[in-house]
């Protein structure tokens, strides 16, 4: 009995939470525009296409075998116009070769399970052609379509062929011409999602720096920086699915009914760059991962020096989060605001004579400090570009090196002094 209340208590915890995924997507629905209205307005069309094919071939041509038409118009109302034709050649063509297979085994064995058994496995190999994509298995299908309805001869195979180009002309065309599918707002919403993902980590590492932290904590924050690539690889698909949207799509049935412009997506550049923004933070929890791992050589910085350091991570992260707002459509001033150049240059300022200061003592951790300044500077450069390098006027050092004399001695320091240099 406790089995059977256990498997009723998961029932209706799965119900329930189903329930209240499909009221929240009929919500965001009703809201404004979206991923659940534009998949509303998709199957509505699917299913126009569907009743429009039937009413032509079945009503307007009085064809009493009418199915193929509406079958195949449905299913080619695709989530582009460019795929809609894609697919519709390659159903199209795979319709053509079940139909003539298996309309030839009929015609040899004069025999509907021997065709079959002729026919199938042949279909079935050719199902997974490559030419044929996602629309290889209707090979089989139309094959058991045809010799099942018991009707084979030269005029059924050409009707039947007519009436799959029906269904595909009449599937595409209501795609192209209503409500053409254009995915833009998946660009802009990764995008997003990405910068704000960036500043979380870059605040939870903040925080942590400021408190007790181990080798498990740096590891999660690793984890949390690689999970970035995800979001990255989504980025790169969407921008694909949006510049595939765009293909085949006429500009002025866009305009009427008021499809965005391609030119208010975030340029790709934008792409590349936050890609780079993912790499310098893996990069960063990596050296910190190196510098908590016992059985390593380099030792953290002081705790003055990394609570400065802390500073610095959270106010790049405060500037990743209000480019969230701005690449998201908003005006770019949400949360905390836009972090000063004072504010960034103070600190920059204050961890390069840390640098030195460990550096002149002969510190190993002159070494990581470095690297984890130099991780920061790229953080800072790639985040706000429009800023001045902080190496430009940071250095309070009266020659413009950035660091001490001491620092030769240090190759991480100096590697760090050539690069802000260069």
């Amino acid at each position: 009995m406790t089995g059977v209340s256990d498997a009723a208590v998961r029932l209706r915890d799965v119900v329930r939470r189903e329930a209240s995924a499909a009221g929240e997507a009929v919500r965001g629905a009703v809201r404004g525009p979206g991923r659940e209205r534009d998949l509303v307005k998709q199957s509505l069309k699917a299913a126009g296409a569907g009743l429009l094919a039937w009413l032509v071939a079945g009503v307007w041509m009085d064809d009493p075998m009418a199915l193929m038409a509406p079958w195949v118009a449905v299913v080619l109302v695709q989530a582009t116009v460019y795929s809609s034709v894609r697919q519709a050649a390659q159903q199209f063509a795979a319709i053509c070769v079940g139909t003539l297979l298996a309309s030839g085994a009929q015609e040899l064995t004069d025999n509907t399970t021997v065709a079959l058994a002729v026919s199938l496995p042949p279909l079935m190999l050719l199902a997974n052609w490559p030419r044929f994509g996602a629309q290889g298995i209707y090979t089989a299908t139309t094959a058991v379509f045809i010799l099942a309805s018991g009707t084979v001869s030269e005029y059924a195979v050409a009707h039947r062929l007519g009436q799959a180009a029906l269904g595909a002309v009449i599937g595409v065309a209501v795609n192209a011409l209503v409500f053409p599918p254009v995915h833009l707002r998946d660009v802009r919403e990764n995008l997003a999602a990405l910068a704000e993902e960036t500043g979380d980590v870059l605040h939870t590492v903040a925080e942590g720096l400021r408190e007790e932290w181990d080798e498990q904590s740096a590891a999660d924050w690793t984890g949390a920086a690689a999970r970035l690539r995800y979001r990255v690889e989504a980025l790169r698909s969407a921008r694909a699915w949006s510049r595939e949207s765009l293909r085949l799509t006429y500009a002025p049935l866009r305009a009427l009914h008021r499809v965005p412009p391609a030119s208010a997506v975030p340029p790709e550049e934008e792409d590349r760059r936050w890609g780079h923004i993912a790499d310098n933070v893996t990069a960063l929890t990596r050296t910190l991962a190196v510098t908590a791992d016992e059985r390593r050589t380099p030792a953290p910085p002081e705790r003055p020096v990394l609570r400065r350091y802390a500073r610095l991570l959270e106010l790049i992260g405060d500037a990743c989060r209000v480019e969230a707002g701005r690449l998201g459509g908003g005006n770019g001033e949400t949360g905390r605001g836009r972090p000063t150049r004072e504010a960034l240059e103070d600190l920059h300022r204050r961890l390069q004579e840390g640098l030195r200061e460990h550096a002149q003592r002969g510190s190993e951790t002159a070494a990581v400090l470095g690297t984890l300044l130099l991780q920061a500077e790229n953080l800072w450069a790639e985040t706000m570009p429009d800023e001045d390098s902080p190496a430009e006027d940071g250095s309070p050092a009266g020659d413009g090196s950035p660091v001490g004399e001491g620092d030769a001695d240090h190759p991480e320091a100096a590697r760090s002094a050539e690069h802000r240099r260069a």
